[in-house]
């Protein structure tokens, strides 16, 4: 999942901002009318009330950014889902066998899964919603990831087919998935959003039908009041754990988390840098509350390897190393975020802990600059990086990494912000020689962030990076069925990306939440999410 990559920074400033900059924005209220009772009937339970902002998309087919990712997982589901060990667990599919060499996959569905408004899931409604995602005209952005390995549906993407001939319904309750290579990743490809189920009759309603969606998870849309609230209402038919819950409120743009929070607002917060003193004083009224998680997220700077001057190994080896990362971390960061070398987060599988990076040496990037078919910093075309934001303000941590570069390498560096719905989802044709930005971990498996941004041709390789030998190991890596002999390859291909600059690895981060003591449950997982049927309010 694509994440800013100022958010943990300027959370607070941004949210501010967008106060002013949307407060003459036209105000939508939309009541969901998939619900087997009266909408404004009231459900029986406690109310959680959350700080949020409005989703870009609600379309799993379309969705590739966190911000949208944490509402999507509450409101849809499918055939797998990591468990509590981050494994595919199942979900919709209560059990699955695997032949034919580990390439065919045979799930059978559960008989008790239903859409919000009561009609039951089957098989067919698979293969409607992952064709769906394949058409061209959905101008999903993550079926070529996410996908692919299904047999068709590259000729689906290319408009070569209408049907993915990989998919075969058996039954009702069966559906039959072949794939082009074994492959250990594939089920965990599955537990993202874009594999998930939609109901044909919803989305042939009209475009924006996910503003109104009937899907299959724990909770159903009541209320979206764009700008001002949203709200999920408990699914009282929802096949797994039912949630305690009978509502949860995000209050969107409501205001500074921490000062909603602290007068009771809302039932948790994420912290920003500019509160880590106040909540992690020993004898304050926050400590107790706060809950520090690790995320299995890498934010990075990448460079548009596709066209001057960063076609050059050397000139992106000289940016690598005019960056003091320890600085930008201690200084502005606090110590919130670790210090990346390279791609892999720690925890997870294969993270390489003898990875050698390329360090902060201003002597030895002017070399690199002088070794380069430049020569000199004088003759470097235009540089400009783009980045996420509104209103002209950037993040205080890439003012601080263009700084450097200007007063370490004499180069100026311009920026231009996107506003974020099109940076998301455009950054690949819109992206200046440079751009910032962060990568959530989709599942804990190497492929997913080695394979997906850097392999040549990738809808996610947004800096267009191309290595034969790096391919070469992504791929053998990706079928190699031995884990530990995987994991090598993975660890070899990571060097090479570092020893290349294929990127500036910048931080990996780490999530920082108040929760009050009568919210049970609320336990973010590595990817940052919150499966909201599990919490319980107890007042």
């Amino acid at each position: 999942m694509k994440k800013s990559v100022s958010s943990l920074f300027s959370a607070v400033l941004v949210s501010g901002l967008l106060l002013l900059s949307l407060s003459g924005a036209c105000q939508l209220i939309r009541k969901s009318p998939f619900t087997p009772t009266e909408v404004d009937t009231p459900v029986e339970g406690e109310v959680l009330n959350l700080y949020g902002i409005d989703p870009h998309t609600l379309d799993p087919a379309i969705s590739g950014d966190a911000t949208s990712h944490q509402y999507i997982v509450q409101l849809f589901s499918g055939l797998v889902r990591l468990d509590a060990h981050l494994e595919p667990a199942p979900d919709i599919a209560e059990r699955w066998d695997i032949s034919n060499g580990g390439r065919t996959y045979t799930f059978y569905l559960r008989k008790d899964v239903k859409f919000h408004d009561g009609r039951g899931v089957t098989a067919r409604d698979f293969e409607y919603s992952w064709g769906r995602a394949a058409d061209p005209a959905t101008g999903s952005s993550t079926a070529p990831t996410y996908l692919s390995d299904i047999v068709g549906v590259d000729k689906v993407l290319s408009g070569k087919s209408k049907q993915i001939s990989g998919i075969r319904v058996v039954d009702d309750y069966t559906l039959e998935v072949t794939i082009d290579a074994p492959k250990s990743y594939f089920l965990s490809k599955l537990t993202y959003s874009t594999a998930f189920v939609v109901d044909s009759n919803n989305v042939k309603s009209g475009r924006e039908w996910w503003h109104n969606p009937n899907g299959t998870g724990p909770f159903r849309l009541k209320e979206w009041d764009e700008n001002n609230r949203l709200v999920l209402e408990r699914n009282e038919l929802y096949y797994g754990k039912v949630a305690e819950l009978a509502s949860v409120v995000f209050q969107l743009w409501g205001g500074v988390p921490m000062n909603m929070y602290e007068t009771g607002q809302i039932d948790a917060a994420s912290v920003s840098v500019a509160y880590i003193d106040k909540v992690t004083d020993r004898a304050g009224p926050f400590y107790d509350e706060l809950v520090t998680t690790p995320e299995l997220s890498f934010y990075y700077i990448g460079f548009n390897a596709s066209k001057p001057p960063f076609d050059d190994v050397n000139i992106r080896r000289a940016f690598s190393r005019a960056v003091d990362k320890d600085k930008v971390v201690s200084l502005l960061f606090r110590d919130m975020v670790e210090r990346a070398d390279g791609i892999l987060p720690p925890g997870i599988p294969g993270f390489n802990e003898n990875l050698a990076g390329l360090d902060y040496d201003v002597n030895k990037a002017k070399q690199l600059i002088r070794e380069s078919k430049y020569g000199d910093v004088s003759k470097l075309p235009p540089i400009t990086i783009t980045t996420y934001g509104w209103g002209g303000q950037i993040s205080q941590e890439l003012e601080a990494i263009v700084y450097q570069w200007r007063q370490d390498l004499g180069v100026e560096v311009k920026v231009r912000q996107m506003e974020p719905q099109r940076f998301f989802y455009y950054l690949k044709e819109e992206k200046d020689e440079m751009f910032d930005i962060g990568w959530v971990a989709d599942y804990p498996h190497p492929q997913d962030f080695l394979d997906i941004l850097f392999h040549s041709g990738t809808e996610n390789n947004y800096g267009e990076y191309r290595n034969p030998e790096v391919d070469s190991l992504l791929e053998r890596a990706g079928k190699e069925l031995d884990e530990e002999l995987s994991f090598a390859l993975y660890r070899e291909a990571e060097q090479k990306l570092v020893d290349d600059a294929a990127t500036v690895p910048l931080w990996f981060g780490q999530n920082y939440t108040l929760v009050k003591p009568y919210v049970k449950g609320y336990n973010l997982n590595p990817m940052g999410l919150v499966m909201l049927n599990e919490v319980s309010v107890q007042k």
